[in-house]
């Protein structure tokens, strides 16, 4: 894994998620990201999650990004709208554990986070577990290329 100061990270989110994703990108800001953008929303005026992931995701499809996070209520809509793109791999996580599983095992790029489910430290550690960890390939590479292949 690069280092955070070499990594570029697209976030967005919908209205439930917003004020997580503004504290998340402090917390990104905090820790010396190289790059982020944020593709909104930007308040907590009822949206749509797609309007927010669609960009997010395209542009880690695209490879603008290096990575992409998301938030929305239950983290399952926009984790849904992001893996309609080619080569995105978006996880919902909930946990440390799953996030460090879905980058070793699935190579995920895109992190969902279900907003109204985790503590505000819950999404560091997720973020943490998620950006710490390298892809272990190997037997899984397999199972990811076929991602694709459909």
């Amino acid at each position: 894994m690069k280092p955070l100061s070499e990594i570029k990270i697209v976030i967005s989110s919908d209205h439930a998620g917003y004020e997580l994703k503004d504290k998340i990108i402090a917390y990104l800001k905090s820790k010396k990201v190289g790059e982020i953008k944020d593709y909104g929303a930007f308040s907590t005026e009822s949206s749509d999650y797609p309007d927010f992931a669609h960009p997010m995701a395209s542009a880690v499809s695209k490879g603008e990004y290096d990575f992409g996070i998301s938030c929305c209520g239950t983290g399952n809509g926009i984790n849904m709208a992001s893996n309609r793109h080619s080569f995105v791999r978006s996880a919902l996580c909930w946990t440390a554990e799953i996030a460090k599983l879905a980058r070793e095992h699935n190579n995920a790029n895109a992190l969902s986070l279900p907003a109204r489910f985790i503590t505000e430290q819950e999404a560091y550690d997720i973020i943490d577990a998620f950006f710490s960890t390298d892809y272990e390939g190997g037997r899984h590479e397999r199972r990811v290329e076929k991602i694709e292949r459909f």
